[in-house]
């Protein structure tokens, strides 16, 4: 059975985006790309939010200022835009999940296939860890503090239980935490 991961980029103090809405405070760099490369290597299938698919819609498929090889698997890879209220996806290799969502994500963990991923997507990812249907929660925390800002699980309805699987710690001061929902 195939695995649904979530990766998440965070603040220090634990937050998704800052005070104005905005993801603009990721620590990027050569090491962020190839970690980016291997993560990618093991994904077929990306799962976003409405919010996160049409942030990622508008930017990747002209974007020129990261590594080439991330683009091309964003451009590339099997992509679901689950949302009630979106009426078309345009970006290539995109689907629309519009309803069943859970029944859905199991049929597709069912399948043969590499990891499926979510990008982002909080709220989709909060929903899909209080169905059980998260496997591995990746969380990268970038060395800075916003002070205010949209906190990572603010939609979470309840506790989940984690455990830790593995730290990685980065050059730039960036931390990878691992966990699998306890």
């Amino acid at each position: 059975m195939r695995k649904l991961i979530s990766f998440i980029g965070i603040s220090l103090d634990g937050y998704y985006r800052g005070p104005d809405g905005r993801f603009d405070f990721a620590n990027v760099d050569q090491e962020f790309y190839d970690f980016s490369n291997r993560q990618d290597a093991g994904i077929d299938t990306l799962v976003f939010g409405r919010e996160t698919y049409e942030h990622m819609a508008a930017y990747w498929p002209t974007a020129t200022e990261n590594d080439p090889e991330v683009i091309e698997f964003m451009n590339g890879v099997q992509k679901i835009a689950v949302s009630t209220t979106l009426q078309r996806v345009d970006w290539n290799n995109t689907l629309l999940l519009s309803e069943g969502l859970a029944a859905n994500i199991e049929e597709l963990k069912a399948r043969p296939g590499k990891e499926i991923a979510l990008f982002g997507s909080v709220r989709l990812t909060a929903h899909l860890l209080e169905l059980g249907l998260v496997d591995k929660l990746r969380v990268m925390v970038f060395p800075v503090l916003l002070g205010r800002g949209v906190s990572m699980f603010s939609t979470l309805n309840g506790r989940v239980p984690l455990e830790l699987c593995r730290t990685t710690t980065f050059r730039s001061g960036n931390v990878l935490l691992v966990y699998r929902p306890d």
